[in-house]
């Protein structure tokens, strides 16, 4: 579940700064002064809500490398790793993609995942203890499943639904806080001592509860992976390799989850709200029951 969620966090902590960078130079009272019409906050949140979810896609090959120790195979030090190698050059090549860089990060548990701004320039890890967990067919299965992530578009297409949620939240709060600064200070303008701290609150809560979007968009694109992955390795193998995580798998850090293969555990109610992944056996049938071969 980690992968989306240091993506979500990484923009949310994004959109703070840049609001509060935006407060310091005077932008938010300028646009006030100047005429504060809704059209001209739409294209300030336009451009602030896609900065901070661009940053941190743009971010995101940097930041996994070094938060989560990823080494990169340049050189393939053993057969192992050659065959890792290969056999990410050969799903890149069926999926129509340019070759990812393949990595490694040592972790006991069997965990992979992609990410990068553009198909033809991704990132696929995976950890130590996939490798020594599973069978080469089953992590086949799971390098099918990273590479049809990168084939889809799945990061940039997150990208833009978290720029657009962006967008919404940046332009409510501001009018939440002008509400809200008119009715306890009287202000003419709506840009008292309640706006800027209304705005941050405001715009916070509003981001927590946006990102359930993302979430849900996140657990549909996880459906779409398993069956590239069958389609790239074999259902059988896909199947067997997701069996094989079940209570097996650790937690990516948040902005990789999305990208990855691990799965939350079953739950209902709100929690069920912010998975990044549906359950595995609630990914295991809908792959028996789909056409992948």
């Amino acid at each position: 579940m980690k992968r989306i969620l240091l993506f979500l966090a990484t923009n949310l902590a994004i959109i703070l700064v840049l609001s509060v960078v935006a407060h310091l130079v005077g932008l938010d009272t300028y646009l006030a002064r100047s005429g504060g019409s809704l059209q001209g906050l739409l294209v300030f949140a336009l451009f602030f809500g896609f900065s901070g979810s661009f940053i941190s896609l743009a971010m995101s090959k940097w930041m996994a490398k070094r938060s989560m120790g990823v080494r990169v195979i340049e050189q393939p030090a053993n057969a192992s790793e050659q065959w890792l190698v290969s056999t990410v050059r050969g799903h890149a090549q069926a999926a129509g993609i340019g070759m990812p860089e393949v990595g490694i990060f040592d972790s006991p548990e069997p965990n992979a995942f992609a990410t990068g701004a553009r198909r033809n320039h991704a990132l696929v890890a995976v950890s130590t203890g996939l490798l020594r967990r599973m069978n080469e067919q089953e992590v086949r299965a799971v390098l099918g499943h990273e590479i049809t992530h990168v084939s889809n578009g799945d990061m940039v297409t997150l990208a833009l639904i978290q720029g657009v949620v962006n967008t919404f939240v940046i332009f409510l709060s501001r009018i939440i806080g002008n509400i809200i600064d008119r009715a306890l200070f009287r202000s003419d303008d709506g840009r008292g001592p309640a706006y800027f701290v209304t705005v941050l609150v405001t715009q916070l809560v509003l981001g927590i509860l946006a990102n359930l979007i993302v979430l849900w968009f996140s657990r549909q694109r996880e459906f779409r992976a398993d069956r590239g992955g069958a389609h790239l390795a074999g259902k059988p193998n896909m199947i067997a390799a997701l069996e094989r995580l079940k209570g097996d798998s650790e937690a990516l850090p948040s902005q990789f989850a999305a990208y990855g293969i691990t799965a939350d555990e079953a739950g209902g109610g709100l929690r069920r709200l912010f998975m990044s992944h549906p359950p595995l056996d609630e990914r295991i049938a809908a792959l028996r029951a789909s056409t992948a071969q």
